[in-house]
């Protein structure tokens, strides 16, 4: 789609308005943000436009598409496969050597481990190897209940940081203030940046990772946005 307008606006619903029209999703709804922080950062988004629409350049636009539209008419089976993360942590399951490895997994990983232990009362089996092994029924069903609290916009936003942590536990320790977004990403990199360190970093796992860490911080941003 081409540029068209000329202004952007936000009207006093939250609505981000092009020379006065009401954006809408793609499925026609209307584009109305829940706070004036989402909806200055996404107006932002359209003004940035030069002549043509690029969806890759407007994530928070598209994770406000996917609350309006996939996720708030029905929340719980959204919530249910991002709570299924939890079954797989990445935090869960460790490497055997070297010992530095070994070493930085557990400086990196545990904490976040205890303050979900502490803050869920639940416990988690720690696996070495890749062999799945089952987290405890009632710890699954804690952290899914705690999903499932999360109203549309915020599973929106932490639908990304979960797939691409592989941490279930990172994303809900970052939602509720527990680690800075900083923290977690070093968390989430802990075992590429060992490989890297150890053999050199290759161009397109560089490039891979730079994509997705462009895609995190804008979920940061989108979760950041909704406390005002």
């Amino acid at each position: 789609m081409k540029r068209f307008w000329t202004d952007v606006t936000i009207d006093a619903e939250g609505g981000v308005r092009l020379d006065g029209r009401l954006v809408r999703t793609p499925g026609r709804l209307p584009l109305v943000l829940p706070t004036p922080s989402l909806a200055e950062a996404v107006a932002t988004e359209w003004r940035a436009v030069e002549e043509t629409v690029d969806p890759r350049a407007m994530r928070l636009t598209g994770l406000a598409n996917a609350a309006i539209e996939r996720i708030a008419p029905d929340p719980a089976p959204f919530a249910a496969g991002l709570a299924a993360y939890g079954a797989n942590d990445l935090l869960c399951y460790r490497a055997d050597a070297p010992p530095a490895l070994v070493a930085r997994q557990a400086a990196l990983w545990d904490p976040p481990l205890e303050w979900a232990r502490a803050g869920y009362d639940v416990h988690f089996t720690i696996v070495t190897g890749i062999l799945h092994q089952s987290q405890p029924p009632a710890t699954l069903a804690r952290l899914e209940e705690a999903v499932r609290s999360l109203d549309a916009w915020r599973l929106a936003a932490l639908s990304p940081i979960v797939t691409l942590t592989g941490s279930l536990v990172l994303a809900l320790a970052l939602a509720e203030g527990a680690m800075t977004p900083d923290a977690v990403w070093q968390a989430a990199e802990a075992d590429a940046d060992w490989q890297a360190e150890q053999w050199g970093q290759d161009p397109l796992a560089a490039a891979t990772t730079a994509a997705h860490r462009a895609e995190f911080d804008a979920a940061v941003r989108f979760l950041t946005a909704l406390a005002g």
